[in-house]
């Protein structure tokens, strides 16, 4: 199967940078994916999901949820403010914290329900017009603002531009999460994956390697 060879390739890559087998954590990214094929990889025992809407996640997930036990989600695409309350009461794990006005209305949410997903800074690290994501320049004062919110701050998201070398993206991402003194690092892809796990990436988003070609939605 797919995945088995994922987390095959996973391995490989970790422990030819040198670094733990566990040190990776495989998000599974099952958005715009037929049920049956999502259903066959928690039958396979993977748990870790990652959806780009939260309207796509509220539809597919409880049914799973009821049925397998242990299931993580991650979201993985942009959130919009208004989504922000059915986000933080379904997902884990933010991957796309851009701006601030995303953040502090998701610290009145947490202060509310006295927990939070974990977040991630999403860093646009190719300064494109058209891409979500804060400049690199800004990276340090958001961090510093998220952190003085009382966040839980798990890292650094990028999306490297798909016509650059991923590899300087990579580079880039860790050495702002260096600096900040973060440990998580989201990025990687089917295509980059290992490359990124390489530069140390801690969270790889992989979604056609394992589920085949999205299916068009109607």
């Amino acid at each position: 199967m797919p995945l088995h060879d994922i987390k095959q390739r996973v391995s490989a890559a970790l422990a030819e940078a040198g670094r733990a087998p566990d040190d990776v954590t495989l998000i599974a990214v099952s958005k715009v994916q037929p049920a049956d094929r999502v259903e066959a990889v928690l039958r396979e025992g993977h748990r870790v999901f990652g959806e780009n809407r939260v309207q796509e996640a509220q539809g597919r997930w409880p049914a799973f949820q009821a049925r397998y036990d242990g299931i993580e989600l991650h979201l993985i695409g942009p959130l919009q403010t208004n989504k922000a309350r059915a986000a933080v009461e379904m997902f884990d794990a933010i991957h796309t914290v851009d701006r601030p006005k995303l953040a502090r209305t998701l610290a009145r949410l947490a202060q509310e329900r006295g927990q939070s997903p974990e977040v991630f800074l999403q860093v646009n690290t190719g300064e494109e017009p058209q891409k979500a994501g804060c400049l690199p320049a800004d990276v340090d004062a958001f961090v510093a603002e998220l952190r003085a919110l009382d966040l839980p701050l798990r890292g650094l998201m990028c999306i490297p531009p798909v016509e650059e070398e991923a590899s300087l993206h990579f580079a880039l991402l860790a050495k702002m999460a260096e600096r900040n003194g973060l440990s998580g690092l989201s990025m990687g892809m089917s295509a980059d994956f290992e490359k990124a796990i390489s530069f140390g990436a801690t969270h790889v988003r992989v979604g056609s390697a394992i589920f085949g070609e999205r299916v068009p939605q109607a």
